[in-house]
């Protein structure tokens, strides 16, 4: 039976189902007129999720359920970013979702029991809680990628999402059992993370256990978006709303890397020696596939497919220093670019009208003299993502190469300067389409006139510029987290 302490323990999350349950009810009763009040409750209730989390952050970290829930500060701090991230997808969508008839109780409801899957993941102090968030996160977004189901490109593109994420579950599952297995040869089996950090020293089945680690690599890479398990990212971030490629870039992220860390350190963290090595080679992979097939794309959504697939190549350099260091980095990389990413969809957004989707790079002509201020954001999010100095994106990319060379990983940091060099033409490629090229006869490239989305889209991509000028309080924040 549930104790007070494990509910209490447990508050944010369950006071999401709750609104989650009272968002789908009001979304069945609520007259038409009166449903996109639906939205500003949505925002509302991931305010007040984010202050339930702030508030009861414990001084040290707790479990609950007997050790399958912990909170401590690296759930906190991802807790609070996916929370940030999804309220800001939720101001961008508005727009979007009133021109093509979608702005319902479904989108608001599935995002949400989207962000509970995120919270039990990076939470997760259990195998079975581990696959628990997990396919509630990926269950939920299979379902938003489809949310537009009379347009052709989404279904195929939910399809080949649900097929590819079924397989990545199974071999994450697979591994999992492979280690339990492993666990009860010479000692007592255990699906808690903590109990498995030691089973490499007692297992009279070594080899098991090693393969079981393969699989659940793989299952990892899936959810990272990793060469060469990346297939599913370029067809899902071109073929699902916009809105809901603005959730996965960003929150989905920011739950990979929780994932990878409870798996990784807490769960098989005596391993390290072999891990080490497979994620510095999924890395190297990302960021070669990633950086040179984003150079020869013409579609903005799949370039930027493309580049978050390079971007992962980033955060695993960080995972793979194996240490508090590279863990500190790999999280700030991971809440710098769930930053970046929203800045960069939401200015897609903002320019999207009935009609109009604004995909193409080339619809991106001449943005300067259409609509500069847009141009200009557009800009310092495409400078960050390149890591030009003096953008939060550029102390991103120095945190996990200094993580990368004092883990002796020298080749692996100077593999990454490289293809960071590489990455630098198509991010600036997009920034001469928008100053240099003519506008396209007949076009006219204007932001949405929704303030909330102005406003705060401006805020999202000025912070980039201001975290880049003083990203100490940040870091210090994902430091502490893992006791540096």
């Amino acid at each position: 039976m549930p104790t007070l302490n494990d509910i209490l323990i447990l508050l944010p999350e369950f006071y999401l189902v709750g609104a989650a349950c009272v968002l789908l009810l009001a979304d069945a009763f609520l007259r038409p007129a009166q449903r996109p009040w639906l939205h500003w409750i949505s925002i509302a209730v991931l305010l007040m999720a984010i202050y339930l989390v702030i508030a009861g952050q414990p001084p040290q970290a707790v479990t609950a359920f007997g050790g399958m829930f912990v909170r401590d500060d690296v759930a906190e701090i991802l807790k609070v970013f996916a929370l940030g991230t999804t309220a800001m997808v939720f101001v961008y969508a508005r727009p979007y979702l009133i021109d093509r008839k979608l702005l319902g109780g479904e989108f608001y409801t599935l995002m949400i029991f989207a962000v509970i899957g995120i919270m039990l993941l990076v939470s997760a102090g259990n195998l079975v809680t581990v696959y628990l968030g997990l396919e509630l996160l990926s269950l939920s977004s299979y379902a938003l990628v489809a949310l537009n189901r009379d347009a052709k490109l989404p279904p195929e593109a939910a399809i080949k999402y649900f097929v590819l994420g079924a397989l990545a579950s199974g071999m994450l599952l697979y591994g999992m059992s492979m280690v339990y297995g492993a666990s009860g040869m010479g000692g007592t089996p255990s699906l808690d993370l903590a109990q498995l950090h030691g089973v490499m020293s007692y297992t009279t089945a070594p080899t098991l256990l090693l393969f079981g680690l393969i699989f659940m690599i793989v299952g990892i890479g899936f959810k990272l978006g990793a060469a060469p398990f990346h297939m599913w990212i370029p067809d899902v971030y071109q073929g699902a709303p916009t809105p809901v490629t603005t959730f996965i870039a960003s929150g989905s992220k920011l739950a990979a890397f929780g994932m990878a860390y409870r798996l990784l350190d807490a769960g098989m963290g005596d391993l390290s020696q072999h891990w080490q090595l497979m994620l510095a080679v999924l890395a190297v992979a990302s960021l070669a596939i990633g950086n040179l097939v984003a150079i020869v794309q013409t579609n903005l959504k799949r370039m930027l497919a493309y580049s978050t697939i390079s971007h992962m190549g980033y955060l695993l350099l960080g995972l793979s220093a194996a240490g508090p260091e590279g863990y500190a980095a790999a999280m700030f990389y991971a809440i710098c670019y769930a930053l970046m990413g929203v800045a960069a969809f939401g200015v897609m957004l903002a320019l999207t009208r009935a009609g109009f989707e604004c995909e193409e790079i080339a619809d991106l002509k001449g943005l300067n003299q259409k609509s500069p201020w847009m141009a200009f954001l557009m800009l310092l999010a495409m400078f960050s993502l390149a890591g030009v100095p003096p953008l939060f994106g550029f102390w991103a990319k120095v945190l996990v190469l200094e993580a990368a060379i004092h883990a002796d990983m020298l080749w692996l940091a100077i593999v990454g300067i490289v293809f960071a060099i590489v990455g630098l033409y198509y991010y600036l490629y997009v920034v001469k389409v928008m100053y240099f090229d003519k506008p396209v006869e007949g076009s006219v490239l204007q932001a949405q006139p929704d303030r909330p989305l102005r406003v705060v889209l401006s805020l999202n991509a000025l912070s980039l510029l201001v975290l880049g000028l003083y990203w100490g309080p940040l870091l210090g924040w994902c430091r502490r987290a893992f006791g540096l």
